[in-house]
């Protein structure tokens, strides 16, 4: 059964936050599992998220919560080895709306490192604002 391949030991980045206000909008947000709180871009096109795992893994599945009015309208998931080019493994279609949204992602390679691109935005500025990320999977054998 998958389960969050999120933990301490992944290092994580993002493309940018709104105003270089980590304290209120930083990428910590993302995975703190308080609704509260999010992860706030700046303006711009291709927003992203990178979340660099301690092991190999397999994605199956993504889970995002978006602020209705500024979510992306069309993410695509690249991932890569340890030491390679980042490859896409899928496209996805998020609604525009604030409920929880799950993306099961079918037969993913193997990666080290997964970045999410929003590749555009429902905010006319290009702003994406996500309460909760998650990647479910599982080690890679």
């Amino acid at each position: 059964m998958a389960s969050s391949l999120i933990c301490s030991e992944t290092h994580s980045r993002v493309s940018s936050v709104l105003n270089r206000d980590v304290k209120q909008y930083g990428k910590k947000y993302l995975f703190d599992r308080n609704e509260e709180t999010c992860w706030n871009s700046d303006q711009g096109e291709c927003q992203w998220v990178c979340l660099e795992f301690p092991q190999s893994v397999k994605v199956s599945e993504l889970k995002v919560q978006f602020q209705g009015g500024f979510s992306a309208k069309t993410c695509r998931l690249d991932g890569c080895p340890k030491d390679g080019a980042f490859t896409e493994i899928s496209h996805f279609y998020p609604e525009d709306n604030n409920s929880l949204q799950s993306f099961p992602i079918q037969e993913a390679p193997a990666v080290d490192k997964v970045k999410i691109m929003f590749e555009n935005s429902a905010d006319f500025f290009g702003r994406i604002i996500v309460y909760s990320l998650d990647v479910l999977g599982g080690k890679a054998s």
